[in-house]
């Protein structure tokens, strides 16, 4: 076991009041790609005449529904992918009684899928949709089941629109006031898959006032200085390995 995860296993296992904080890196090993990787969404060609952040922009959104959605469909939803170890790890830990809660900025719902129960989605969720007229609730297949066309309401006719937050568009206050207790009643902070550069989100991570903090991603943050302990592999991997260790 190489000493990071023994490191990491260690921290794990000194720890009651465990928080994870997670970004787009965290479900890349179930296929989802990040954003900004090289070989992330933000990066690669997808062949239409706007950027990724303006199409998934409000103001676009309102303006161009038709190119929204076909460019929201193509690039992310993937109803495939499966939790990976990461998810898996963490669930473990909430079943064990160590890990208070997890805040997220990913919207796939991968962490509900492996079983965690206690997720704050600050960018909402590509598995909730409500008509913007009438207020209806409708699953991921409203969405998907409208092929190429605006998914409408059934039951009005309204657009419906995914329950995720679009640039231009405000977090949910209530998901941010949770997220800032749970930070500061943590003891130990895993932050995992996150460049930690999206606000207000990122600047969550100033809240917490515990013992130790553990950074899991790939490429470098601006709190790598601030860190007890920075993991540069796979967090799937890492992750899993240290909990097995920690709770064995």
């Amino acid at each position: 076991m190489p000493d990071s995860v023994r490191k990491l296993a260690e921290l794990i296992r000194g720890a009651k009041r465990i928080v994870f904080f997670g970004g787009a890196g965290t479900s890349t090993e179930s296929g989802i790609p990040d954003f900004r990787s090289a070989t992330g969404l933000y990066q690669t060609k997808h062949g239409g005449k706007y950027p990724p952040e303006t199409m998934l922009s409000r103001s676009f959104f309102d303006r161009h529904p038709e190119e929204f959605f076909a460019f929201y469909r193509s690039k992310m939803l993937h109803p495939q992918a499966k939790p990976n170890g990461a998810h898996r790890a963490l669930v473990r830990l909430e079943r064990e009684g160590k890990l208070g809660g997890i805040i997220t900025q990913n919207i796939d719902g991968l962490h509900q899928a492996a079983g965690s129960r206690s997720v704050i989605e600050l960018h909402g969720s590509v598995l909730r949709n409500t008509c913007m007229n009438c207020g209806a609730k409708h699953p991921l297949a409203a969405v998907v089941g409208s092929g190429t066309t605006v998914p409408h309401c059934p039951e009005c006719g309204g657009i419906i629109k995914p329950d995720v937050v679009l640039y231009e568009e405000s977090l949910d206050l209530a998901a941010l006031e949770e997220a800032v207790r749970l930070l500061e009643r943590a003891e130990l902070l895993l932050v995992g898959g996150t460049s930690l550069t999206v606000n207000p989100a990122a600047s969550l991570v100033r809240y917490f006032r515990g013992s130790h903090l553990a950074l899991l991603n790939k490429t470098p943050t601006a709190y790598d200085r601030a860190a007890d302990l920075v993991i540069r592999e796979s967090i799937g991997e890492v992750l899993e390995e240290a909990v097995q260790a920690a709770l064995a």
